[in-house]
């Protein structure tokens, strides 16, 4: 999808936040995070200055299935 359009969708991460089933815990450059689902953003990949890294596979794992969980029914 990402591939064909001018936007990504891109969920933003947070150092200091309260644990919930939707907020996937990911350490991240050397620093514990979590990566807030519930607050999903579509934004113009020409705002995406330069890439910082990517999550673990494990964390990106638990993420599509929490996501999974979150928008079934």
């Amino acid at each position: 999808m990402h591939d064909h359009l001018r936007t990504v969708i891109v969920a933003p991460m947070i150092s200091k936040v309260t644990s919930a089933p939707f907020r996937i815990p990911a350490p991240f450059k050397r620093k514990q995070g979590f990566v807030l689902l519930d607050q999903l953003r579509t934004v113009d990949k020409t705002r995406l200055v330069r890439r910082e890294g990517a999550v673990a596979e494990n964390t990106l794992s638990n993420a599509l299935l929490t996501l999974r969980e979150v928008f079934a029914d």
